[in-house]
């Protein structure tokens, strides 16, 4: 499969061509900008040609007065890589993911639900995804020492991760891209996500630890039994099981630094006076802050109360919290430096192919088909409920993801179009954007064009037609409970 950047520019190129075949429309705009339902109308044709295509990508970063530009969506996931490359710079995420399963050494059992558990939370708030590569030499020896094999290894770390994507609450490549295309907060439908969360890690969960019982009771049920000899003298069993990296005082400090950030973002994010319009308390205490004599001034007059926040706010606390790390950890300013652009440079990808995505949306602009491709949504859609509209977006997003695994590109992307045609159809913008995080976390459990699936598979020595076959079962499980949690949630 060609990357995904060449993908999204291929879609940008035939975007172009059938702006030169697809009529021009436009709809009217209420006074914040939203589309009027039942007001298209045709217009005078815009085609783009070569230039164009090229500039769609330009214009996809830094914006025009057609489209909004994501720079400030790539600005964030370039300092929240920055964040992270700091964080691991200190060693604090690996050990601490150790401590937990030195702790439960000798109740391996226990140790699943607890580690899928964790590894959810990752993928659910940040996107956690590559990350879990450094883990897999770690949790396989246990998992095959204590009587399992190396698939329940990859299914907690794989698993745990990609179910925590599929529910996204936060994660800013997910919920903040596809919430920003939208111009929607992204705590706007939290509770659904939340309750959709539990449910689907529930069912790893369940469906690992049955798995892995069996194995333990029969190894020769096993999918991999054939070459467990090979495993055990391939991951030196006896040896890394014995294994000890005790955390550090300081990486103990960096872990709680680390899961306060994640809890500021979260409480930053949602709209709680949307939510219950006596939730005021966050409101109270910043006009208190602002109002105390010089500390107030000090601090910064312009702070926004907690429930307010959008991207600039959260920008600016990840990399408030890089510095405060840098401090507690005792780096050295020129580590600190090298840590957090080694991190950027880790998403460097992620944050421009937001843009190249955005350049979709610019060339539909520009060429002025948006509308007309709306219009015909409109037409097409308008006779159906909206559980079989949510449905629908659910099964659309689900080759797209096969295409473009990257969820922000996709986010970037799509949404642009499925999120007026949700609003015609009298479906949240919020539960769109669920529709398309459940997809894109269900297809990349599986998907031969994701590193994550494959880098796992490769680590672990497990033949990816292995790893579609124990995951059969589940991917149709996890598949009817989605579409009955999204039909629900579209009547509720």
């Amino acid at each position: 499969m060609p990357s995904a950047f060449t993908i999204l520019f291929f879609i940008i190129v035939v975007l172009a061509v059938l702006t030169w075949f697809i009529p021009a429309g436009k709809y009217a705009t209420d006074s914040a900008g939203n589309i009027i339902a039942h007001t298209y109308h045709t217009v005078s044709p815009h085609p783009q040609g070569i230039w164009d295509v090229f500039m769609a990508m330009v214009i996809g970063m830094i914006g025009d007065s057609k489209t909004e530009g994501a720079i400030q969506i790539a600005l964030f996931i370039l300092v929240i890589g920055g964040f992270l490359g700091v964080v691991n710079k200190t060693g604090a995420l690996n050990n601490g993911i150790s401590a937990v399963v030195r702790r439960y050494e000798g109740r391996e059992r226990t140790l699943i639900p607890i580690l899928m558990i964790l590894f959810a939370l990752g993928g659910t708030t940040y996107g956690m995804g590559e990350e879990t590569l450094a883990f897999y030499p770690l949790l396989i020896p246990v998992m095959i020492g204590c009587g399992f094999d190396s698939i329940v290894a990859v299914a907690v770390a794989l698993v745990g991760t990609q179910l925590g994507c599929l529910a996204s609450t936060v994660n800013p490549f997910a919920t903040g891209v596809a919430s920003a295309t939208l111009k929607i907060s992204p705590g706007e439908g939290l509770i659904p996500r939340l309750i959709l969360l539990v449910i689907v890690t529930a069912l790893g969960i369940w469906y690992t630890m049955h798995y892995a019982d069996q194995v333990k009771k029969d190894p020769t049920k096993s999918l991999v039994y054939a070459q467990r000899a090979e495993d055990e003298k391939r991951f030196d069993i006896s040896e890394k099981t014995q294994d000890t990296q005790p955390l550090t005082k300081v990486q103990k400090r960096v872990l709680w630094l680390f899961g306060i950030t994640f809890i500021i973002m979260i409480m930053g994010l949602v709209p709680w006076t949307d939510l219950n319009k006596h939730w005021t308390a966050f409101d109270t205490f910043t006009n208190w802050l602002h109002g105390i004599p010089f500390l107030g001034v000090l601090i910064g007059k312009d702070i926004p109360a907690l429930g307010t926040w959008y991207f600039n706010e959260i920008t600016l606390l990840f990399i408030f919290m890089s510095v405060v790390i840098m401090f507690v950890a005792h780096m050295k300013e020129s580590k600190f430096i090298d840590a957090f652009l080694k991190g950027m440079g880790d998403l460097l990808s992620v944050a421009i192919i937001v843009a190249v995505a955005r350049g979709i949306q610019v060339i539909m602009n520009n060429g002025m088909i948006t509308a007309t491709v709306l219009h015909w949504g409109e037409v097409g859609l308008g006779g159906l409920s909206r559980s079989a509209f949510i449905i629908l977006t659910y099964i659309f997003y689900i080759p797209m993801s096969f295409l473009i695994p990257s969820t922000s590109g996709l986010a970037a992307a799509t949404m642009g179009i499925m999120g007026p045609l949700g609003h015609f159809c009298h479906v949240s913008g919020s539960l769109v954007i669920t529709a398309y995080q459940a997809a894109s976390g269900w297809i990349n459990l599986i998907t031969p064009t994701s590193g994550i699936v494959m880098g796992a598979l490769a680590i672990a020595h497990v033949n990816i037609s292995i790893w579609w076959k124990w995951m059969a079962k589940f991917m149709v499980i996890l598949f009817l409970v989605t579409c009955v949690f999204l039909g629900i949630a579209a009547v509720l």
